[in-house]
């Protein structure tokens, strides 16, 4: 028997390279003679450069740059040759900032700006960002305003490059960008497909959790509306349906307007990167695939939706691991895995599920093949 392991990372508990170990030993703690192949995923957001670095020659570059309130932080991109791949989190994720400092109303993409600068220096000539993770809500006019872009409201004031601002903006500057974008190849990566504004845009569906107020979502979602209409003015380019365009705040569409970047789907970019079809040619069993929490987001782009469309393509059988499950039925009916199991189904504590999380998963792997 030959089982293919393809997990993301467990956030807060375990890496996808953990998962696929914890998993392995309670496989083999039933069957030693089962064949196992790892192969740990990531959707394009936090931890795909950890992901990639197993099958890259990556460089990391270290470069002194702004968070999202400014203060100045030291954040790593990885180089290899003329390819540089930039984690935005690194420099503007809100694991950044202490929980009183988050607040996506009052924060700057203008340290992914800085990082991008460095690596154009550097000779990058394909840039690869990936914007899962973000604090902000600002669609990228931090990142521009680094990059030599200038923002200006009504009274032809310089704004602050934040999210709050964007609802003043009335005038965007290109005089002092010195880069020739058309010489440079971007790629944003993402898990999302909302759209910049609206019931389904950055503002409605992420803001909270970035941590502005009821009040301060409908002004930045207004925000987000009005850079779509400023853009459409000055840049002569139409966001406002663009598909991911809400992705990091808004950085997913600011990417495609000011840096001619094209959006591709985090979970396909890492499959093809990583050559993860090329473990198909081979006859394999069962799949086993999984993220820390599987819910309606797992349907929109996640590694458990990438792996199962593949799966199903293929049609080789696969089981989803998670820490937790908030719809089982749902996830049933709509990917049909040959079974769900968590680990808070286990009757243990969020404490105790997070602490003990590989040897909880050791014990639900074990379970799954022997149930076979």
């Amino acid at each position: 028997m030959r089982v293919l392991i393809a997990p993301d990372k467990f956030k807060g508990s375990l890496s996808a390279q953990q998962v696929c170990d914890a998993v392995e030993k309670g496989i083999k703690r039933f069957d030693s003679s089962i064949e196992i192949i790892k192969h740990p995923l990531a959707d394009g957001g936090e931890g795909t450069l950890e992901i990639l670095q197993n099958y890259f020659n990556l460089k990391p570059v270290s470069v002194e740059v702004q968070n999202p309130i400014f203060e100045k932080v030291t954040a790593q991109y990885m180089i290899s040759g003329k390819n540089a791949f930039i984690e935005m989190s690194n420099a503007s994720g809100l694991q950044l900032l202490k929980k009183a400092a988050q607040n996506c109303y009052n924060t700057s993409t203008i340290g992914t700006g800085q990082l991008i600068l460095d690596a154009i220096g550097k000779g990058a000539k394909n840039i690869t960002l990936f914007i899962g993770g973000s604090a902000t809500n600002d669609a990228g006019i931090g990142m521009a305003s680094a990059l030599g872009y200038s923002f200006y409201n009504f009274k032809n004031e310089l704004i602050n490059p934040i999210g709050k601002e964007l609802i003043n903006l009335s005038k965007i500057d290109a005089e002092n960008v010195k880069i020739n974008f058309s010489k440079i190849k971007f790629t944003v990566v993402c898990d999302v497909k909302n759209p910049l504004y609206g019931k389904q845009g950055a503002a409605h569906i992420y803001g909270k959790q970035k941590g502005a107020s009821t009040e301060e979502i409908k002004s930045l979602d207004l925000g987000l509306m009005n850079f779509s209409k400023q853009v459409k003015e000055h840049l002569k380019k139409d966001i406002s349906t663009l598909e991911g365009g809400g992705a990091a705040g808004g950085l997913g569409a600011g990417a495609v307007c000011f840096l001619n970047a094209e959006i591709k789907s985090g979970i396909n970019f890492v499959i093809e990167q990583t050559k993860f079809k090329d473990h198909l040619n081979d006859k394999i069993d069962l799949i086993i695939t999984g993220e820390g929490s599987v819910d309606k987001q797992t349907l929109e782009g996640k590694v458990v939706k990438g792996v199962n469309e593949i799966a199903t393509k293929y049609k080789i059988p696969f089981y989803i691991v998670a820490g937790v499950v908030k719809d089982k039925k749902l996830i049933k009916e709509n990917l049909n895995p040959v079974g769900i199991s968590s680990i808070m189904e286990l009757n243990v504590s969020f404490e105790d599920a997070v602490k003990n999380a590989a040897l909880l998963l050791n014990s639900i792997a074990f379970k799954i093949v022997s149930d076979l």
